[in-house]
């Protein structure tokens, strides 16, 4: 009887499945770092912003972009993979769109960044918007950029050319990511309207903030002398006509009697 060796075949299975789990790896940083970016844009320009702020936005966009060419690497060397087995590709392709919705929200708080950049210099203070916001970006920096902590002594005066010389390389950035955005549609024809979400990690379930509303709502309807707000109000201008009705028909009566 022939023995068969299935020791190849078994080795490129683990490494497919290998290669879809640091692909998923890869993405889910992706995804954290794209939020901590825009949890500190959002505070570009006001009272919050800082030197220390600015330097926090380039490490983290940095890091994003980083992790962006080695995630579009993995994915687009494994989509054009012809040998990729069709259910291994449809979770490439859901990683492949994850990716490419992440690098666009990047890609839109960088020019966000860029345009409040402009408007906004940290040389005038008096020109920032007194949002009430106070820290707490120093915090989320560092977890997305896995160091301990980002608490640094500001210096007291902005560097002369500092703040042009950060703009220009950020337009340069959004250069690098819009050319990137254009060779990844170029290299992989995923359409995006085509690729459908499965399974429990992308359900959408009920929250326990939902769940406690609906428990009120139907709490609520189960009450017999319990009644909405509308229908009360409803009652009353009911009964305000009513009463107008009665009012004028009294007085008819009275005039007809007394004249």
């Amino acid at each position: 009887m022939p023995l068969v060796n299935n020791k190849v075949g078994d080795d490129s299975t683990v490494g497919k499945d290998k290669a879809l789990a640091d692909g998923q790896a890869l993405v889910d940083s992706l995804i954290k770092v794209v939020a901590c970016y825009r949890h500190l844009a959002s505070c570009v320009g006001s009272c919050t912003d800082s030197l220390q702020l600015r330097d926090e936005l380039r490490q983290t966009r940095e890091k994003a972009q980083k992790l962006a060419v080695s995630t579009c690497q993995h994915l687009t060397s494994h989509l054009r993979d012809k040998s990729l087995p069709e259910d291994q590709r449809k979770e490439m392709e859901l990683l492949w769109v994850a990716f490419s919705s992440s690098l666009e929200l990047l890609h839109v708080d960088m020019c966000k960044v860029f345009k409040m950049g402009d408007i906004f210099s940290l040389a005038e203070t008096g020109t920032l918007v007194q949002t009430g916001i106070q820290g707490g970006g120093s915090e989320v920096a560092a977890r997305a950029l896995s160091l301990p902590d980002l608490n640094q002594a500001e210096p007291p005066a902005v560097p002369a050319g500092m703040e042009s010389q950060e703009q220009s390389t950020l337009g340069q950035e959004i250069s690098q990511i819009d050319h990137m955005i254009d060779d990844m549609e170029m290299k992989v024809n995923v359409l995006r309207w085509m690729v459908e979400p499965h399974g429990p990690q992308y359900a959408d379930p009920l929250s326990s903030t939902d769940s406690a509303s609906l428990g009120l709502l139907t709490v609520d309807e189960e009450q017999p002398g319990h009644q909405p707000l509308c229908q009360r109000s409803h009652i009353f201008v009911l009964l305000m006509l009513f009463a107008i009705v009665c009012v004028a028909a009294t007085l008819s009566v009275c005039i007809v009697l007394f004249s």
